[in-house]
C-alpha cells in the first residue's frame, strides 16, 4: 500500500508499530471481546494522530468491510472522538466492498483474508480442519 500511495502522491500516515503486547494484555481471558479492544487501540491512535495533525475528523477503512462490527466501530470511534476532541466520521462504505475488492486485485495489492488479530488468523486458516477448535 505504501508504494501505491506514493504513485498516487497520497499523503498517508502509516503506523510504524502495532502495540501487540497491549492488545494481548487487554484480551487475555476476554477473547470474546477482542474486537472492542482492537478497535479501541486502532481508533484511539487514529484520533490521537488526527488531533496532532489538526485534522477535521478521523475514520477507518474497517468501515468498508461487511465482516466488521459496524455498530461497535461507531461506538468505539465516538468514544475516541470524545477523548481526543476530534469528530469520528462514520460512513457505511460496505456498498463499495465488491468494487474495492475488484480494484485491489486489479492493482495487485496485498489482500489479507482475515482482520489481522491472531484469533481471526486462526479462524481463517484452521476453519474446517478436523480436531482443531477455532
Amino acid at each position: 500500500m505504501e508504494s501505491y500511495a506514493r504513485t498516487q502522491d497520497w499523503k498517508v500516515i502509516f503506523a510504524s508499530d502495532y502495540p501487540l503486547d497491549d492488545y494481548f494484555r487487554n484480551v487475555a481471558y476476554r477473547e470474546g471481546a477482542r474486537c472492542r479492544f482492537c478497535y479501541l487501540l486502532r481508533l484511539r491512535e487514529a484520533a490521537r494522530m488526527a488531533r496532532k495533525g489538526q485534522f477535521e475528523a478521523f475514520s477507518t477503512t474497517l468501515l468498508v468491510s461487511p465482516y466488521q462490527k459496524h455498530e461497535l466501530i461507531r461506538e468505539v470511534g465516538e468514544a475516541a472522538a470524545r477523548e481526543f476532541g476530534v469528530p469520528f466520521l462514520y460512513r457505511d462504505f460496505r456498498e463499495g466492498y465488491r468494487e474495492a475488492t475488484r480494484r485491489s486485485r486489479e492493482l495487485q495489492l496485498y489482500r489479507q483474508q482475515y482482520c489481522g488479530c491472531v484469533f481471526s488468523e486462526k479462524e481463517r486458516y484452521y476453519r474446517g480442519r478436523r480436531g482443531v477448535n477455532p
